[in-house]
């Protein structure tokens, strides 16, 4: 196998990828659009309330862990899709799972938000 020669260019355009990837998940994710929501209260309210560096840190972080186990979500359930549009039980279970992941990761968004709100108000 060949390695290809490496190309500014060519990262450049890896990133217009990512960006396509990532308009045309909040176009078309509804839960996409409670995140935002979501992350956009937490911005306001860590602004307002003043919070320290590291309290602000804690937030980026669960706040970034929601949008990332969302995406991966997405994606896992768009490829079990073009791998059968019929019911699955493998599939459901993958599909559930992934869910699931997206579940844990907000109520630890919850959790460390709580931790650093409720204690300011």
């Amino acid at each position: 196998m060949n390695a290809e020669k490496f190309s500014i260019r060519k990262r450049l355009k890896s990133f217009s990828y990512a960006i396509e990837g990532l308009v045309q998940f909040l176009r078309s994710e509804h839960n996409a659009w409670i995140h935002l929501a979501a992350t956009f209260i937490t911005a306001i309210a860590a602004w307002r309330l003043r919070v320290s560096s590291s309290e602000a840190i804690a937030l980026t972080l669960v706040v970034g862990l929601v949008w990332v186990t969302e995406i991966i979500n997405t994606c896992l359930e768009r490829m079990a899709d073009l791998i059968s549009e019929e019911q699955h039980p493998g599939i459901k279970y993958i599909k559930d799972l992934a869910a699931g992941a997206v579940l844990v990761a907000a109520i630890i968004a919850v959790i460390v938000g709580s931790l650093i709100f409720i204690p300011k108000c």
